[in-house]
């Protein structure tokens, strides 16, 4: 992590991670980027959907494959690259038969490294192989959650998940949650763990720099109005003034339990997150 000198308030607590050191410093591919323009928590209405979203500086999209679908044909890392739209770091992979695309890195991924997607691969950090062929204990990540449905899980900076046992045509994961769940075995994931692991390191120091990012800062639901939150109102700084803890729409949260009973993918958790105060045993 690179610190800086405490040349203001904020300065003297903000930490980055070290790009310099890390990437190889090439820009991004022409034909792999295209612009647009970003949600930013509205609908087609213009409504805000999505609070705190918003501003932020202009970013070109890099399609990064997800797919894979080139199989048995060796690609190497020609560039490592900081990408705006996600947490790690991307590369560009160049095939054998001269296709090029950005792919997310795997941690200690350098220029001229290489990987292959075969259910031949040998075990080695990169390569990318089914499910049924990873042996117990391995870290994966870019894990699909249907076969050859694209890699959904797993996609973060430093994010992995544990093979733990494979049985009756499934693999089980233990998530970076905690939670323990089934995927088919004919799932594709990628042998070790997403790059930029210091990400979450990071301490932005000031708010300006969250600004850039699109973040919109978050009001005290004590410090609105009665009409606006349920917490609202009040001579001086006041208590919530309400049994349980509310959302803005007054809904209960804290304690009470989210997820729909008869969700499709309840019968592929094995076990559930831990929460609260069971997280910290």
């Amino acid at each position: 992590m690179k610190t800086y000198k405490p040349t203001s308030a904020s300065r003297r607590q903000m930490s980055t991670v070290n790009y310099r050191e890390l990437l190889s410093g090439d820009k991004p591919t022409k034909s792999l980027t295209v612009g647009g323009k970003r949600g930013v928590g509205r609908n087609n209405q213009g409504r805000i959907t999505t609070r705190h979203k918003g501003g932020g500086v202009k970013r070109a999209y890099r399609l990064v494959d997800f797919t894979f679908d080139k199989r048995d044909i060796p690609a190497k890392i020609t560039t490592v690259e900081y990408d705006p739209n996600r947490s790690a770091f991307i590369g560009l992979a160049v095939y054998r038969d001269g296709e090029k695309r950005y792919i997310v890195l795997p941690k200690g991924s350098k220029v001229g490294d290489t990987f292959i997607v075969s259910e031949k691969a040998p075990l080695t950090i990169g390569n990318r192989l089914p499910l049924r062929f990873v042996p117990l204990g391995t870290f994966v990540f870019n894990i699909e959650l249907k076969p050859n449905g694209g890699a959904k899980i797993g996609r973060g900076a430093g994010v992995f998940a544990q093979v733990v046992a494979n049985a009756d045509g499934y693999t089980n994961l233990k998530m970076p949650s905690s939670e323990v769940r089934k995927v088919s075995e004919n799932c594709w994931a990628t042998i070790g763990e997403a790059s930029n692991h210091e990400y979450i390191l990071q301490n932005w120091g000031k708010a300006g720099r969250t600004r850039k990012r699109g973040i919109r800062p978050t009001v005290r639901g004590t410090a609105m109005n009665p009409v606006d939150h349920p917490y609202g109102g009040g001579e001086g700084r006041q208590g919530r003034g309400t049994r349980r803890p509310k959302t803005m729409w007054g809904k209960v949260t804290g304690g009470r339990k989210t997820r729909t009973p008869k969700k499709y993918s309840n019968q592929f958790i094995v076990s559930r997150r831990r929460t609260g105060k069971q997280r910290k045993a």
